[in-house]
């Protein structure tokens, strides 16, 4: 596994279900390493499963992760992907417990913690994802909520050099809408320092980040990186995040 703590911050672009052998060779004739590149910034590229082979094959100065993986390793699942095959292909890193699978394929705390036990039995660091809805905001649960989440989520083979929390406000992704400065550095300390066994771990944000408010989101001194969702499908975007 890669020693993640060499590491001054991560950029995780999630694709989601987005994505063509077109888009991907076009993504990645622009993409602009050569002024970006820093061996201390690691660059992750999360496309769709089918695309992930073909991205392998040309990815240079980046790194592949998926963005899920199956609660089992070698079972009768059709339709399933193992982490031991995402390591198979490549990847050294897996979303885990996206806010998307929790709502709306009812992901548990539990089967998020299979996952990510599933993933560093397999050699790929996991990026664990955890957030509130708006509701738990207004009633002033956030914290709560998110102690629940990494507690129960993330199994005890973890450590801060093999799992990263990334912290997704359920309301600010795909909204446009985004927590204060204040907000965000308020909730990665909250993290680091309140919640036990957590304190060195690497901690991203992700939740409407564009290029606009990418580098003052990344010159917080508690936030590792960020996780993007939507701008990294704009090439010219995510340029400008990389160069953040």
């Amino acid at each position: 596994m890669l020693e993640i703590d060499k590491f001054s911050k991560i950029i995780a672009a999630n694709w989601k279900m987005n994505g063509s052998i077109k888009f991907i060779d076009n993504f990645l004739s622009q993409l602009d390493l050569i002024n970006n590149h820093n061996e201390f910034v690691c660059t992750i590229i999360c496309p769709p499963f089918i695309y992930l082979q073909y991205i392998s094959k040309k990815l240079d100065n980046l790194y592949l992760g998926g963005q899920d993986c199956s609660l089992f390793q070698e079972e009768s699942c059709t339709g399933d992907i193992s982490a031991l095959m995402l390591n198979d292909i490549g990847c050294q890193f897996c979303i885990v417990g996206h806010s998307e699978r929790r709502t709306k394929f009812s992901e548990t705390d539990d089967q998020v913690a299979i996952k990510v036990s599933n993933s560093l039995k397999s050699n790929i660091h996991p990026i664990v994802c955890v957030g509130e809805t708006l509701a738990q905001k207004k009633n002033n649960q956030t914290k709560e909520v998110l102690s629940k989440q990494i507690m129960k989520s993330i199994p005890k083979n973890s450590n801060n050099n093999n799992t990263i929390i990334a912290y997704e406000p359920i309301w600010a992704i795909g909204t446009g809408l985004t927590p204060s400065i204040d907000e965000i550095k308020d909730i990665h300390n909250f993290i680091k320092n309140e919640i036990h066994d957590y304190k060195n771990f690497k901690i991203l944000y992700g939740g409407s980040v564009k290029s606009t408010n990418s580098k003052e989101i990344l010159n917080i001194d508690s936030v590792d990186g960020v996780l993007v969702g939507g701008a990294s499908l704009d090439i010219k975007e995510f340029n400008k995040i990389l160069s953040s």
